[in-house]
């Protein structure tokens, strides 16, 4: 048995970093208080989502990971506390823009950089703009409490995403996100499918998935959107074992036996029967055709 509490957290950023900085750490103590020992804080949250418009103000928002920032500040959490934190940044390097994750381990040491490899681009979510596709290349983390793989928002709706990174060795897949209402669909309400694909995505693997979410309505340059919320865990039989409400701050916790899940993912043969000749398809945009 090898027991792992797990959080989800989620809040409503404002053009305050300092304020949503202190917010991301009072919701980490809070769930370390709790006996979470890995919690997952939302996509970019030191401040409001900026990609909803094309505005090269926000550039300036970008920082390296190189030079002292407020990084640091989470890595110390991290040690402090001996909770693992995955932690999105908009990240400067050079002259290029991604948007990143960095994982800090429980003695909060610094594990790597992810970047995000799928980057959106459409009305109010016009990340292109700003971001460079990742050229990491899909990561797995191995922490004090187990092998993390770490994928960023739009990376979730993509299952070759999920099981690179299950072959990779990962034991539980996380996933920051900033996603709501669509400017262009007012009448849309993509939460239920973008809740559902995730759980596929743990069925498949037969691994634990995870998102956090923002919360609340911002606005920019006259167009706005409202995050949904409903940050949730599921288990690695795809069940919702938590999940947050679509408005609100909060924090969702579940504790999983990774080893009872590895188990249940040997006994199930997903990886031993792939058909890895016939996937020649998967390899070229258009599937060869």
């Amino acid at each position: 048995m090898r027991e792992v509490t797990f959080a989800v957290t989620q809040f409503a950023a404002d053009a305050d970093r300092a304020h949503n900085l202190d917010t991301a750490e009072e919701l980490v103590r809070e769930a370390a208080g709790q006996g979470a020992q890995v919690i997952l804080l939302q996509e970019l949250f030191a401040d409001p989502y900026f990609c909803k418009t094309q505005n090269p103000a926000h550039f300036d928002l970008a920082m390296s990971a190189d030079e002292p920032n407020w990084l640091g500040r989470f890595a110390a959490l991290a040690e402090e506390l001996s909770v693992v934190l995955p932690i999105s940044f908009f990240e400067r390097s050079g002259q290029t823009y991604f948007n990143s994750v960095v994982v800090y381990d429980a003695d909060g040491s610094d594990l790597g950089l992810y970047r995000k490899s799928h980057i959106p681009q459409g009305p109010g979510y016009e990340e292109k703009f700003y971001f460079s596709n990742g050229d990491s290349g899909f990561r797995v983390y191995e922490t004090a409490y187990g092998c993390l793989g770490v994928g960023i928002c739009w990376d979730q709706w993509f299952p070759e995403a999920a099981r690179a990174m299950a072959l990779l060795g990962a034991e539980v897949l996380l996933y920051p996100t900033a996603i709501g209402s669509e400017p262009d669909m007012p009448d849309h309400d993509s939460q239920p499918h973008w809740q559902t694909v995730m759980q596929g995505h743990a069925a498949a693997n037969v691994m634990p998935v995870m998102a956090s979410n923002r919360v609340g309505t911002e606005a920019q340059d006259n167009r706005s959107i409202t995050f949904y919320g409903t940050s949730f865990i599921a288990s690695e039989t795809g069940q919702v074992i938590g999940q947050a409400a679509r408005e609100g701050r909060g924090i969702t916790l579940a504790t999983i036996d990774l080893d009872k899940a590895a188990k249940l993912r040997r006994s199930w043969g997903v990886f031993r029967d792939r058909r890895v000749d016939l996937y020649g398809a998967l390899t070229v945009l258009d599937g060869g055709v």
